[in-house]
């Protein structure tokens, strides 16, 4: 067998090993970004600081809340899950389906639950209006996503 004749094979040979590796390796980097692009569930807004005056009523507190968004096709049953700032303030939410592809607002006051607005029915703010942080909880404590402002923000 001829040296080019080897060297052919073995060039082959390694742009075959080459191509394989490639066609592996390039879907799971292509699903790895999609995923931590758009989690399954987010939180996707946050207005902390109701406008106006901050005068404890429950028109006010009810225009502070978290936008919850279902990122899936599939409804997903929150029952268990939390929301919580950084001083431990907790929501739980209870038997709540959240849709596919749809977003809930958890408002801080009193009011009635719809499919697209919960209530904490709290009497007092939740979120500090110049730094705190949002942590949402799976119904097995695992943090599923954070959103953070003001001082030491990190997302």
């Amino acid at each position: 067998m001829s040296a080019s004749l080897t060297a052919r094979r073995i060039a082959a040979t390694a742009l075959a090993a080459g191509a394989v590796v490639t066609a592996v390796a390039l879907p799971a980097t292509a699903a790895d970004r999609g995923h931590h692009r758009h989690p399954r569930v987010e939180i996707s807004a946050v207005q902390a600081d109701s406008p106006g005056r901050d005068d404890h009523t429950n028109r006010s507190l009810n225009a502070e809340w978290v936008e919850i968004t279902n990122n899936t096709r599939r409804a997903i049953n929150l029952k268990g899950w939390t929301l919580r700032d950084s001083d431990g303030l907790r929501y739980r939410f209870h038997d709540v389906r959240l849709a596919g592809r749809s977003t809930v607002r958890v408002h801080t006051g009193m009011g009635r639950d719809t499919r697209g607005h919960l209530f904490q029915d709290r009497r007092d703010y939740m979120w500090d209006n110049h730094s705190d942080k949002a942590i949402l909880r799976n119904d097995h404590h695992r943090t599923v996503d954070t959103e953070s402002w003001g001082r030491g923000h990190h997302h």
